[in-house]
């Protein structure tokens, strides 16, 4: 038998959230050991060298709801941290429409009057009421969610001052995060707006990751959700990281070592190891074993519950409640390495608009009828993408005079009717490439390599079930008290010593750190107790 090696916590998986609940619990004293089964860090956040000179954000692309107190307590400027903001958004439409947005607030009321007066004026009461929404929402990521089915005296105190806090928001406020909770991002924004194209890129908020169209119910939760993303204060403002966000989970993994965490690459971990209901350590695909007091898992709610341990150790009801969970995973990246800047022919020859995203999404129909085929199995044939010439912002992404292009789209269904994703892989390259021509003519001709990645390989790659980029559906059933399962939202387990941190826990998905943090501040409690 191997010999033992023995650590105060052990975190499985090295995603952006091991890293950052590795950190903590090593800046508080703990012996900490992070386990990653890649030879990489990072889970979903990478950057890879896939052509010589262009370095591709394989998965995940962008910083997006990153909490600062991650940036503040981990004291990443340290170590490297250097977002670069998103100067523009750009939306292409049809026959030569667009929509340009940056920084300046009153450039943009401009832009948009060229679509619709009405729709300008709209706007800035859409922009005030959405930030009210968020500034109220936004207390709620930070904190760790009351267990509805405790007792105990501290529990109940803290759902009391929920109910109190939600109760003292103003009428209006309460009414609109009402509305975006439990209604759709198309009613909503019905309400305000008139054209087409500036209801197509709002709403594309809307559908990221999820299995809903702009127009389903609880598509205006995951509106909300990426509206609360940040960044020096501001909702709705994301960023680029240097490197990629590769480059920022090596920042990561710097903060961690340099607070005393050790991290071991190529480690699969096969299970946890359990004595008496107790978690007592982990062991290795290759039988090598590492005692620990605490044993964070750092996957998705499948792989901790029902895959690290024997679902026979848990509560029935917590097994059948996890094999409900929803999954379902939509998303796919098709990553380009480019010779040249797409032109827009209405534009002519200007660049400047693909340094952000570029939103491939014209009208909420359009991307309602690219959700159509997802209800019935297939992937969209005009997709949404939401694009990132990543390079334009960070040139050393690509060779000088090239440029890599990453593109998120939707929809992408795991489970295929009557076919599979290894068969139709290059189909639906083919496809989204087809997409991008139709509004980039000679796009095709800029491609020197492309990458597809499907809901398949981001399961099989990065370990997420489904390849749901969330570890987990934005669903009212599954936030906050109830992620990832009723009664076991606090990122305990039913095994002492055993917790969680990873995505599938609260707050959810995005690169923003928070299950992480919010998991170490539960251990770190416990342990005081």
């Amino acid at each position: 038998m191997s010999k033992k090696h023995n650590y105060d916590a052990i975190v499985v998986g090295g995603g952006h959230n091991g890293l950052v609940n590795g950190a903590y619990l090593a800046k508080a004293g703990l012996k900490t050991l992070i386990l990653e089964r890649r030879h990489l860090v990072g889970g979903a956040a990478i950057t890879e060298e896939l052509l010589p000179g262009f370095h591709f954000t394989t998965f995940s692309y962008a910083l997006s709801l990153l909490r600062p107190e991650v940036i503040h307590e981990l004291e990443l400027t340290k170590h490297g941290f250097m977002p670069l903001l998103m100067p523009t958004s750009f939306a292409p439409g049809w026959d030569g429409e667009y929509l340009v947005l940056g920084k300046d607030h009153n450039e943009n009321l401009r832009e948009i009057a060229r679509l619709s007066p009405r729709d300008a004026d709209a706007y800035e009461q859409y922009d005030h009421d959405m930030a009210r929404v968020c500034q109220a929402i936004k207390p709620l990521l930070d904190t760790i969610p009351p267990n509805l089915q405790s007792k105990d005296p501290e529990e109940l105190a803290r759902l009391a001052a929920l109910g109190a806090y939600l109760r003292d928001l103003e009428p209006r406020v309460l009414h609109n995060a009402v509305r975006l909770l439990t209604g759709s991002a198309a009613d909503f924004l019905d309400d305000y707006f008139e054209s087409p194209l500036l209801k197509g890129f709002l709403a594309s908020s809307a559908i990221i990751g999820s299995k809903l169209g702009p127009m389903s119910q609880g598509s205006g939760l995951v509106l909300l959700y990426h509206n609360i993303g940040e960044h020096d204060g501001a909702f709705g403002t994301w960023a680029f990281h240097k490197g990629g966000n590769g480059g920022f989970t090596q920042v990561l993994a710097r903060a961690a070592e340099a607070f005393g965490a050790e991290i071991r690459l190529e480690a699969p971990v096969v299970a946890v190891t359990t004595k008496n209901g107790k978690a007592t350590g982990v062991t290795l695909e290759d039988g090598t074993e590492f005692d620990a007091k605490v044993v964070v898992s750092a996957l998705d709610p499948r792989r901790t519950f029902l895959e690290l341990v024997d679902p026979r150790e848990l509560p029935t009801d917590l097994v059948e409640d996890i094999d409900r969970f929803r999954f379902q995973g939509t998303s796919a990246k098709v990553n380009f390495a480019l010779d040249g800047i797409p032109r827009f022919p209405a534009l002519g020859d200007r660049w400047d608009m693909f340094r952000g995203f570029t939103n491939i999404g014209p009208s909420m129909e359009y991307l309602e009828r690219a959700y159509d085929d997802a209800k019935y199995g297939w992937y969209s044939a005009r997709p949404y993408i939401d694009g990132a010439v990543q390079s334009t912002i960070d040139p050393d992404m690509a060779p000088p005079g090239k440029h890599v292009m990453s593109c998120f789209i939707q929809y992408a269904p795991y489970h295929l009717r009557e076919s599979d994703w290894d068969t139709e892989r290059d189909r639906f390259g083919d496809t989204v490439q087809a997409t991008l021509e139709s509004f980039f003519p000679g796009f095709g001709d800029l491609v020197i390599h492309r990458e597809v990645v499907t809901p398949l390989d981001i399961e099989r790659v990065v370990g997420l079930s489904e390849g749901n980029i969330f570890a987990g559906e934005f669903l009212a059933p599954q936030m906050f008290f109830f992620r990832p399962a009723p009664g076991w939202n606090q990122y305990r387990t039913p095994i002492k010593g055993y917790y969680q941190c990873g995505s599938g826990t609260h707050p959810g998905g995005c690169v923003m750190g928070a299950p992480g943090r919010l998991a170490s501040q539960q251990i770190l409690g416990d342990l005081k107790k």
